[in-house]
């Protein structure tokens, strides 16, 4: 039987019934009429002593709760700037290897991938999209060339960072560009960028739904390189450890300094960290010593 709704004055009945302690309680309808309930469990879930009646524990404050949902809130956007930049580069190196080599049409050449079903199917897709596609550059090819195909440097910039990276990881490993870009992001086989790819695409898919981060279980598993041309991690990941935020957003620094030297990333993390330091950053897999990994000194 569904549950009944609650107004928000019950809904903090319901908490301080549960041990939830409030510094400002006249303002906490503020935020519970902008963020909802169900939204904000998320961030209060380890602060249940018992997860069946819901009871927190001794000193569990709401306005924690917001500071924890904020910290998040700023994450999410610092990451989804820094997967931007790895979206347009893996977009760009793509059109630029594959169209001098095979022509620019490459992407619609069945020889040059591994798995045809997936290449049907994105052959499939990629006309959908444009077809959907409100781009001028797009709907003017069509208008101008009705019966020709998009060049690649066309039809590949309607695409989203998922379908970029399947279209890559089904590229046959034997070809030459493949390992190529995988060079220029810094790895030295493309079968980890490609496996890198496919998890941040799911990190991007959360974050672009307003999804939660910290704390958060990565159901995607990949692989982890066991050198890289640059320093990264002074260990290697294990499956239980990857399935935390911080080996991933490793791999996403390292990205960035590989295509984007000068950027600004992790020093907007680390100063996102010292404006919420009651964050507890190990629920998000970051180990006791972490800022003596070489990424991230």
């Amino acid at each position: 039987m569904p549950k009944p709704p609650k107004t928000i004055t019950e809904q903090i009945t319901l908490l301080q019934s549960r041990n939830m302690t409030f510094k400002d309680l006249p303002n906490a309808p503020h935020f519970l009429s902008n963020i909802s309930y169900y939204r904000l469990k998320g961030y209060w879930w380890e602060m249940q002593d018992n997860q069946e009646s819901h009871h927190f524990r001794n000193g569990s404050i709401f306005e924690d709760v917001i500071d924890l949902y904020n910290f998040d809130r700023h994450l999410r956007l610092i990451i989804f700037n820094a997967i931007e930049r790895i979206e347009i580069a893996l977009r760009t190196k793509l059109i630029y290897h594959f169209s001098l080599s095979y022509g620019a049409e490459w992407y619609l050449n069945p020889s040059l991938f591994d798995r045809q079903k997936e290449f049907a199917l994105f052959v499939s897709k990629i006309y959908s999209d444009m077809g959907r596609s409100s781009e001028e550059f797009i709907v003017k090819h069509f208008e101008n060339h009705p019966t020709e195909h998009p060049e690649s440097w066309k039809g590949l910039e309607v695409l989203t960072l998922g379908t970029l990276s399947k279209l890559y990881q089904n590229i046959k490993h034997q070809m030459p560009q493949k390992s190529q870009i995988a060079n220029e992001f810094g790895l030295n086989n493309q079968k980890y960028l490609a496996s890198w790819l496919l998890t941040i695409t799911l990190i991007r898919n959360i974050i672009a739904h307003h999804g939660r981060l910290w704390n958060r279980v990565v159901i995607n598993k990949y692989d982890w390189p066991p050198s890289t041309n640059n320093p990264l991690l002074s260990y290697i990941p294990n499956n239980i450890q990857r399935r935390k935020i911080f080996p991933i957003l490793s791999a996403i620094i390292y990205l960035n300094n590989e295509i984007s030297p000068k950027h600004h990333l992790k020093s907007e993390l680390l100063q996102l960290f010292q404006n919420f330091p009651n964050t507890q950053l190990g629920r998000m897999g970051f180990p006791v010593n972490w800022k003596n990994e070489p990424i991230w000194r």
